[in-house]
């Protein structure tokens, strides 16, 4: 055997030999590695613009860019003629229905559609199977629509017109589409069905309206387009959505989630560097006497140096894969439900290779510097001396124990190392505390439901009593408070390039009760608040006036306050309903029903069905972000890990510098307690500081990091809340006793050896 093989056999037996010596701390490097990748891959596939599900189901159905909703069905090729559009959709018909399943009634729009799928805005089918002519009473339905409503294919869909008439419908198929949101964000709800099916459920044309989709050249001139087409229209045009607004619609929740896996992912990753290096470099540190017996039989700097990193880049590159796979399972199962999009190979292949850079960075520092260990065989590892520190000193001043003095001092005995762990401890700390922070900000949501614009309950609809008894009705019920009347709208924003929701909800006298961050609430007739999402889109700040077209009818209103709204990204205009003309505002479409402090809603919902009305519950923001908390929850374990690397790391240094200095102690007098004390205690300082310093930063910056995503997703700042201080202390005080519990083991083990514990 060449002496070069030789090398590199005595290399991996090394290697293998020291993996074994320390399998805990071996595992727990692989596991936080693979934390932090699959939290980057999982924020990578909510954040990239590819994974949202609108890019795969638009180009899958090839769908229209605009949707014009007109009076009267428009002229195809008229449309198709205009400069920039390729293609036209439809016109279809589309009339509005009441789904009715036992005793809960659901508004839904029919929309009409061929047997023979269209080549332009077609749905997407996942289930069952497409319209057919011999089927008349088929209907496919939209899939977040079914899951909401309890659908599925081969069951019931029974529809009430405007009319009054029962139709007894069926599901055969549900689909998604590209060219609308998921439900119910987006709505009413859709469903599919044959023009002849659709005439036999609303047979007057007056109460439906046309359908008509646009393929763009260009989907940046979306704007310019609209503009022309509402010219060429001339007042026909009721609505009008475009690609960007269902793009926006479907990766709302998904940006959320991913710009909080992304905070703890890159922030998790710095950590994981720190605690890689403080690990590497504690190994070349205990392990002195070894790297330089091995350069005595004549290895080179460069082999040790190799050596070191093959062993501990090794466990890096285990993590990183371990991560990846994870992280595909997570985005193709977990996710499922989502729509998510599988990341593609360039991005996965940036945050394997990012992260591997990192682990070979921090593993290299210091096996450069253990490469550089003389070639001596009693090399003596033994801490730096010098004077008492400040805490040393501060130990003695008050007379603390002799214990508790000596582990003050050997805290700091290797101060950039110490300042490194506690800095790695300071990061997870800092973390988790931003998660209790948005923990707490979901308990508001919860708990007060007025301070995100739903301080109604219930919204009320007539159903099958007359609209002017709707209200009465509902104000008999002992349980509630106040009805407000209201009624939504489409309205046509400056430029006329866009419609935006404008929701007239209250009266000047009685205001519906906004929950108003900024500006004030309304007071008079032509005053109005947003969201921030609204203010952000027409570029205008509070005290401003703008105009919108609401039904052809020209509506000058102030904006003199910013609401928080969680709807629509935040784009919804709210207005008393008597600033609305007649013919838009009367009779009112719904009423939001304010409950008594401590009523059921589910109680008050069921007798008010039993009236007759239509009622359904205000979906809190807290239920739709849920899967928050599992999420927090998994991270909150990562770091968890994390941090009990860098003890680890730091209890195996302070053992490794004082292990000459136990016998010392012991025949001081000091009892193994008092010894098991000191090292318990120069861990525990460590971990105090981080710990202490970690939760101060994540409180301060908490709930300004969720205003900000807060402010960037158009419900506006003012939601973030920082945890209590209760929950924070509490959390503190688990951090710290669970680390001082997992340094009493090794301390323990040290401290009651018969034998000091002398340099390896």
């Amino acid at each position: 055997m060449s002496g070069a093989s030789a090398i590199n056999t005595a290399e991996r037996r090394w290697i293998r030999a020291d993996l074994r010596a320390r399998r805990a701390q071996a595992v727990l490097t692989v596991l936080v590695v693979a934390g932090i990748v699959t939290a980057l891959i999982t924020a990578a596939t909510l954040l990239e613009d590819g994974t949202n599900p609108w890019r795969g189901l638009f180009t899958r159905g090839n769908g229209a860019h605009v949707w014009l909703h007109t009076r009267d069905a428009p002229d195809p090729a008229a449309l198709k003629a205009l400069d920039g559009v390729t293609d036209v959709a439809g016109p279809y018909r589309s009339a509005p229905a009441t789904l009715v399943q036992g005793g809960k009634k659901t508004p839904v729009a029919l929309q009409e559609m061929s047997a023979v799928l269209p080549s332009v805005g077609r749905p997407v089918l996942r289930e069952g199977r497409w319209l057919d002519p011999g089927d008349a009473n088929g209907v496919v339905v939209e899939r977040s629509f079914a899951r909401a409503a309890g659908l599925r294919t081969g069951g019931p869909f029974t529809v009430i017109g405007l009319n009054g008439a029962t139709h007894g419908l069926r599901v055969i198929g549900l689909a998604e589409s590209g060219d609308q949101g998921f439900y119910p964000e987006w709505t009413p709800g859709v469903a599919w069905t044959l023009a002849a099916t659709l005439e036999q459920v609303e047979p007057a044309l007056g109460r439906s309206e046309s359908v008509t989709g646009l393929r763009l050249a260009d989907p940046d001139d979306t704007s310019l387009i609209v503009q022309r087409t509402i010219t060429k229209l001339a007042g026909q045009v009721q609505r009008v959505s475009t690609w960007r607004e269902v793009q926006a619609s479907m990766e709302l929740d998904n940006r959320l989630l991913g710009v909080l896996l992304a905070l703890f992912g890159v922030a998790g990753l710095v950590a994981a560097a720190l605690a890689i290096a403080n690990a590497t470099g504690a190994r070349v540190l205990t392990q002195r006497r070894d790297i330089a017996t091995l350069k005595s039989l004549g290895f080179t700097r460069r082999q040790v140096v190799r050596m070191l990193v093959v062993e501990h880049g090794t466990l890096g590159m285990a993590g990183i894969a371990a991560g990846v796979l994870i992280g595909r399972l997570i985005t193709a199962y977990a996710l499922a439900d989502t729509v998510v999009v599988p990341l593609s190979s360039a991005p996965l292949l940036a945050i394997a290779f990012g992260t591997a850079l990192v682990v070979l960075v921090a593993v290299w520092l210091p096996a450069w510097r253990g490469g550089r260990t003389p070639p001596l065989p009693a090399a003596p590892v033994t801490p730096p001396r010098g004077h008492l520190s400040r805490m040393a000193r501060l130990a003695l001043l008050v007379r603390l124990p002799p214990a508790l003095v000596l582990g003050a001092r050997d805290a700091f005995t290797r101060r950039l190392p110490a300042l490194l762990t506690a800095f790695g401890l300071a990061i997870p700390m800092m973390l988790i505390t931003i998660g209790l922070g948005v923990w707490a900000t979901l308990d508001g949501f919860k708990a007060h439901p007025e301070q995100v614009g739903q301080a109604a309950v219930l919204t009320v609809r007539p159903g099958s009593v007359p609209a002017t008894d709707a209200g009465r009705r509902a104000l008999a019920d002992a349980d509630v408070v106040a009805a407000y009347p209201g009624t939504e709208v489409d309205a046509l924003v400056p430029g006329q390039t866009r419609t935006v929701r404008t929701r007239a909800l209250g009266t000047v006298t009685d205001p519906y009760p906004y929950s108003v961050v900024e500006g004030r609430l309304y007071r008079d007739r032509g005053e109005a608040v947003a969201g921030q999402g609204l203010l952000d889109l027409l570029h205008v700040r509070i005290g401003d006036r703008t105009r919108l077209t609401i039904g052809g009818t020209p509506l000058i209103v102030r904006i003199v306050g910013r609401v928080l709204e969680p709807e629509q990204d935040g784009e919804v205009l709210s207005v008393p309903l008597d600033t609305l003309a007649p013919k838009d505002a009367l009779p009112p479409q719904y009423y939001s029903l304010a409950l008594r402090h401590g009523a059921d809603p589910a109680g008050v919902r069921a007798r008010l069905q039993e009236q007759g009305l239509e009622v359904s519950q205000a979906v809190n923001p807290a239920d739709r972000l849920s899967v928050i908390r599992v999420i927090i929850v998994a991270l909150v374990a990562v770091l968890a890990l994390l941090g009990l690397a860098n003890l680890l790391t730091a209890s195996a240094v302070g053992l490794r510098d004082h292990a000459r200095d136990l016998a010392v102690l012991k025949a001081m007098g000091l009892t193994p307690r008092q010894v098991m004390g000191t090292l318990v205690t120069g861990t525990g300082l460590l971990v105090a500081l981080g710990v202490g310093v970690g939760a101060a930063a994540g409180a301060l910056v908490s709930s300004g990091l969720i205003d900000l995503q807060g402010a960037a997703s158009g419900i506006g700042a003012g939601i973030g809340r920082a945890p209590g201080p209760a929950t924070l202390l509490l959390t503190m005080v688990t951090a710290i006793g669970a680390s001082l519990l997992v340094a009493l083991i090794p301390a323990r083990k040290a401290a009651r050896a018969r034998v000091p514990v002398t340099p390896r």
